[in-house]
C-alpha cells in the first residue's frame, strides 16, 4: 500500500504555528478513511518537542494515529547518520507548487474508484454526524 507523508500546519490544520489551528475541512475524515483502506500515514512536520507532542495528541484525539512521526518507522533512531528524507510514495503538504489542493481533491486523487459525489457525500456525512457544538469545538 502507498506510504504517505502528511504535513500538519497548513495541511491538517490551518496554519497558526506555534498554536494549533482549526482543522481543515474534511482533513480528519479523509485521513481516517485512508487508514481504513490501508494507506500508511506518516506525520512529517517541522514541529518538535512539546509543540510536536501537542500536534500528535491533537490528531489522536481526532481519531488519527500515525504509523510514525518525522521518521520512516516508529522504532527508527534519528541520529547524524540517519537520512532525514522519508521513504514515502506521496507527500501531502501546503508547500506544494500551487499550494494545498484540499482534502476533497486528495481523496479524489488517491481513491479514484469512488465517484466524486459519493466520496464527498460520505465525508460530508461524517462531518455532519457531529453536533453543532462538536463541530464548533473541533475548529
Amino acid at each position: 500500500m502507498l506510504r504517505i507523508a502528511v504535513d500538519f500546519d497548513g495541511t491538517i490544520v490551518e496554519n497558526a504555528y506555534p498554536a494549533i489551528g482549526k482543522p481543515m475541512l474534511f482533513a480528519f475524515e479523509t485521513l481516517r478513511e485512508l487508514q481504513k483502506r490501508g494507506f500508511v500515514l506518516i506525520m512529517w512536520t517541522v514541529r518538535e518537542g512539546k509543540s510536536l507532542e501537542e500536534a500528535v495528541e491533537f490528531c489522536r484525539s481526532n481519531g488519527v494515529e500515525f504509523y510514525a512521526v518525522n521518521r520512516n518507522h516508529p522504532e527508527e533512531v534519528m541520529d547524524s547518520e540517519t537520512p532525514r528524507k522519508l521513504l514515502v510514495d506521496i507527500f501531502i503538504d501546503d508547500r506544494n507548487i500551487g499550494g494545498f489542493v484540499g482534502w476533497s481533491k486528495v481523496w479524489e486523487l488517491l481513491c479514484p474508484s469512488v465517484p466524486d459525489h459519493i466520496a464527498e457525500k460520505n465525508l460530508l456525512n461524517q462531518y455532519k454526524k457531529k453536533n453543532f457544538f462538536q463541530r464548533l469545538l473541533s475548529r
